[in-house]
């Protein structure tokens, strides 16, 4: 039986430091779509705790079996202005020919942890409301119809990248749209079309607000999701050279002024220090970079996080006030607050502060620029197009699905009354059912206590 050599003379093709570099970001970078779980059930009571987890799971699993079978294909085959085709679809050929100076394979795999990571966010919507079982056909349609043809417009090929986006790690295909998702589903979720709706023992309702209930939670999630967003971006460069270190420093250094200027404005207000404070200052910090970090400077890096953590702390204040009780807004997770809008205000100041020469330091990327340093006023536009789009593209889409969803029978979305007043952990999750009152536990092997060792 012969070898495969065309297989293995395309590897040969591969730069080896380049492929192993993009390959340490992919696993470095997973760890962010179970982080993002993690950061949800700190936000929820303790009986929701476990049921805000395992949407990210789910994010993981149904995202790389649709990648694998048409996501990969529907996002970075040539096709049309919106989708791409089936050329490769079910992997097919998607082997070790060349992606750069890396395989195709490992490039499906970093673009895959994309996906995922965005899915996890979006998922966040449907936490201490939504029913579990109705996000599996979800995440599968979203994925195909919202996430896939959006991540063709701007960078497979489609007519947002040929209309000159400056979009590094997706502040459209990843913030706007999880966002946008995640507000369509809370705001379903209020105002049910279907079987939600007309259900006698489920009542569209505002959520009491609460704060935070887990610091742990949001500590361990902010240590895995700024170290792996670092490689998240670094990794963007699908190479190893300059561009992707200068991509880690500014998306470092935009986190950390994040972090710094939520905190002190928290403490200024209340004279007390808050670790959910700097969680959520780190967080709108990355989402600031996220489009920009291949093609800013360290000074604008820090301006970024700056403005993104002011900005992103006066937006949430919405929720808190009588106009979102009395059209039962919930923005849990500040989803809405910092992914959709930062990431609005993320995509229009990358066209603002982009630099030619920064987008350079690859020795391969050629853009025209940004405004106050490059005189392109005309990228600001392109840049409100793409946002906008976005935007209505998830908004829209994500609600009509989720609508869908409802009205097939035993696919409700809006759990029932009684499981969202005990906790969705007690009706949705088996873990609980562990520690009932009814159930004898003894840690030793015999129940009468007795030890025995042989």
């Amino acid at each position: 039986m012969g070898l495969p050599t065309e297989v293995l003379k395309a590897w040969e093709a591969c730069d080896r430091t380049d492929t192993l570099f993009v390959l340490v970001c992919c696993v470095f970078c997973w760890g962010i779509i179970p982080a993002v779980g993690i950061a949800y059930s700190g936000y929820t009571t303790r009986s929701n705790s476990l049921a805000a987890i395992i949407p990210s799971i789910l994010a993981v699993i149904v995202c790389t079996i649709q990648w694998f079978l048409i996501g990969y294909t529907l996002t970075y085959s040539e096709g049309g202005p919106v989708f791409g085709d089936f050329t490769y679809v079910f992997h097919h050929n998607v082997l070790s020919e060349p992606v750069g100076t890396i395989p195709a394979i490992l490039f499906s795999f970093f673009q895959l942890i994309f996906q995922a990571t965005v899915c996890a966010i979006a998922v966040g919507g449907a936490c201490e409301r939504g029913r579990i079982l109705p996000l599996i056909p979800f995440i599968f349609l979203w994925s195909t119809f919202i996430y896939n043809p959006l991540a063709h417009m701007v960078w497979g090929g489609g007519f947002l990248q040929n209309l000159g986006v400056i979009d590094f790690a997706g502040g459209t295909p990843v913030h706007i749209n999880s966002g946008a998702t995640c507000t369509a589903m809370s705001v379903y979720l209020s105002y049910p079309l279907f079987r939600s709706r007309k259900s006698a023992v489920r009542t569209p309702s505002h959520l009491v607000i609460h704060r935070p209930v887990n610091s742990l939670c949001q500590l361990l999630a902010m240590i895995s999701i700024w170290g792996s967003w670092l490689a998240f971006d670094a990794g963007t460069t699908l190479a190893f050279n300059f561009k992707s270190v200068m991509a880690l420093c500014v998306t470092n250094l935009c986190a950390a002024s994040g972090a710094l200027t939520w905190m002190l404005y928290t403490y200024i207000e209340v004279g007390r220090w808050s670790l959910d404070s700097c969680f959520m200052g780190a967080i709108s910090g990355l989402i600031m970079i996220t489009p920009s970090a291949g093609f800013i400077d360290m000074p604008s890096a820090m301006l970024f996080g700056v403005v993104g953590a002011l900005f992103c702390r006066q937006t949430l204040r919405v929720k808190f006030t009588a106009f979102a009780r009395r059209w039962r807004w919930v923005d849990h997770g500040d989803t809405f607050a910092t992914h959709c809008l930062g990431g609005f205000l993320a995509t229009i100041g990358t066209g603002c502060l982009a630099r030619k020469e920064v987008a350079g330091y690859d020795g391969v990327t050629e853009i025209a620029g940004g405004v106050f340093f490059d005189g392109n006023v005309r990228q600001l536009g392109i840049q409100i197009v793409e946002a906008t789009v976005g935007f209505t593209w998830s908004f829209v889409g994500s609600y009509t699905i989720y609508a869908l969803i409802d009205c097939v029978p035993g696919f409700e979305v809006l759990a029932e009354d009684k499981d969202i007043i005990a906790g969705l952990d007690a009706s949705q999750m088996d873990e609980e059912t562990l520690w009932t009152e009814t159930q004898k536990y003894s840690p030793f092997a015999e129940p009468n206590g007795e030890l025995h060792l042989d």
